[in-house]
């Protein structure tokens, strides 16, 4: 399973375990949370490390 295929079942699983735990708007927080993070980190990289970034992932890291 690759790296990224990981975080998105571990936020989907947090996100569920939220929902089933935590109270309403507290829940939808921490989900909008999990699922944003990763959106905020993408748009606070420069253009040469996008770029970067989606070279290595055509690419294959370790191939």
């Amino acid at each position: 399973m690759s790296p990224l295929a990981k975080y998105y079942v571990g936020a989907g699983i947090g996100s569920l375990l939220a929902i089933w735990l935590l109270p309403g708007l507290i829940s939808f927080l921490v989900v909008v949370g999990l699922l944003g993070a990763p959106v905020v980190a993408w748009f606070m990289l420069d253009e040469s490390q996008r770029r970067r970034i989606l070279r290595l992932r055509r690419r294959g890291i370790g191939r």
